[in-house]
């Protein structure tokens, strides 16, 4: 039971790794969360199920959450009141653009690596370090590269596989029906394991994910590592690659994320925008008329909180109706 779990994308696994832990990217199961998040008001439905996986899991040693937003510091502190998990809250700062906010993230990196250590790990070697970053860099050059040949559903599970043990999984040579339907974008935070089952729904409503801009997806992939480390120094590569370059609804400004967002909307042909947002988030909802106004397309709102059971298929008409009105050019209804 050597797995430490994390959720979000500013936590580099190879770090995880170099330490001797096998990393674990989690992506609960919403049903059955309703519980924890109605008795604990500060979790939204998605830190609610996560939480509930972690209390219920038995191949779990540590978890490591982050302060991108209150919810899942909310989290954090309800697992260090109701469990004995050891709990590693990453204050991750909000604002980039200083480079105080840079070295806040790197003094985080190690203080993360102290953390594992006192759990157990060891304390990588400068070369067991520069091995294991290269091996999580060039899974993620392969993922990076995999969209055109991959479902929605099968390029989600490689972006887990990679943030996990590191390695590309095999891709399919063919996949069936991959040029039909009307081209989407998925934008919003993370999925959870019943959002899979709407994107294996797509091809049969007539739509396909062009862009997974998901906080699972390629929006959040951490650009290459730089070939030599700035002053020899690892938690500095990662701050480059990670902290430097992912664009995100919690940051302050959050241009770059319109920015990551436009050219490639335009570039695959993206028609329309699933946004997949958790009830109760406020970052995301507060970004819906941005998003449309900066990008000119047509977007669906899919607040949805699967702990209700008609969830999916109440979530899988609405965007069946979605897709009728884009093929019928009547997309200003959906703005409503």
């Amino acid at each position: 039971m050597n797995n430490v779990g994390y959720c979000s994308p500013f936590v580099p696994p190879e770090w995880i790794a170099a330490f001797g832990w096998s990393p674990r990217w989690l992506r609960p199961r919403a049903a059955g969360a309703r519980d924890l998040a109605t008795t604990h008001r500060g979790l939204c439905p998605f830190a609610g199920a996560l939480v509930e996986q972690v209390i219920a899991s038995e191949d779990l040693h540590a978890v490591v959450l982050t302060t991108a937003c209150d919810p899942m510091r909310y989290g954090a502190a309800v697992l260090q009141a109701r469990t004995d998990w050891p709990t590693f809250l990453f204050n991750l700062p909000s604002t980039w653009q200083s480079n105080a906010a840079g070295r806040l993230y790197c003094d985080e990196l190690r203080r993360l690596g102290r953390f594992l250590v006192d759990l157990g790990g060891r304390s990588p070697s400068p070369d067991e370090t520069r091995a294991t970053f290269a091996r999580y860099d060039a899974a993620r050059g392969s993922v990076r590269d995999a969209w055109p040949v991959q479902s929605s559903r099968q390029y989600a599970e490689m972006v887990a596989a990679v943030r996990g043990e590191g390695r590309a999984h095999p891709r399919p040579s063919t996949v069936e029906n991959a040029t039909d339907g009307v081209p989407l974008a998925l934008l919003g935070g993370p999925l959870v394991e019943e959002d899979l089952a709407i994107l294996d729904a797509l091809p049969q409503l007539g739509g396909r994910i062009v862009l997974d801009a998901s906080e699972g997806g390629q929006r959040t992939l951490a650009a290459a590592l730089p070939a030599e480390w700035p002053g020899d120094d690892p938690v500095e590569a990662l701050r480059r690659a990670y902290f430097d370059a992912i664009p995100d609804v919690f940051r302050r400004p959050n241009d770059r994320l319109f920015e990551w967002l436009r050219p490639r909307l335009a570039a695959r042909g993206a028609r329309g925008i699933l946004l997949r947002r958790h009830v109760f988030c406020d970052l995301w909802h507060a970004e819906i008329e941005r998003i449309r106004q900066a990008t000119g397309l047509p977007l669906i709102d899919l607040d949805m909180l699967h702990a209700d059971a008609g969830a999916p298929a109440q979530a899988i008409g609405r965007i069946e109706a979605f897709l009728e009105m884009l093929r019928g050019g009547r997309w200003l209804v959906a703005r409503g």
